[in-house]
């Protein structure tokens, strides 16, 4: 059984930044594609970054502010300029498969969530 635990979330000021990170155990290989998502209140579960390998595919949310990158079994993701739109809370997420997706239904292993608050 694989496990994620994401630790990282907070409270920050608009243009703030804030560095998740994701810790997986269990049966994850370093190939399977890992990522995050987010939910802010009333709203759907949004994508906003994948890393697979060498590969990168982020979300339109991420707009260029956040940066995805991994250490085999632990994942990150690095988020400058924040705003108050982004105030949501993170799964990380992974996949038994390499192939990139930017479909919730698609990922086999979900955390608990962090909160991430972006509020002057």
């Amino acid at each position: 059984q694989v496990q994620l635990v994401e630790s990282g979330g907070g409270v920050v000021q608009p243009g703030g930044s804030l560095r998740l990170s994701c810790s997986a155990s269990g049966r994850i290989f370093s190939t399977s594609a890992m990522g995050w998502f987010r939910q802010a209140p009333g709203q759907e579960r949004e994508f906003v970054a994948v890393i697979s390998s060498n590969l990168k595919y982020y979300g339109g949310s991420a707009n260029g502010r956040f940066t995805i990158s991994r250490d085999n079994a632990k994942v990150y993701l690095q988020m400058d300029s924040l705003e108050p739109d982004d105030t949501a809370v993170y799964y990380c997420v992974a996949r038994r498969v390499a192939t990139m997706s930017r479909a919730a239904g698609d990922y086999d292993y979900w955390g608990q969530g962090t909160q991430v608050t972006v509020s002057s």
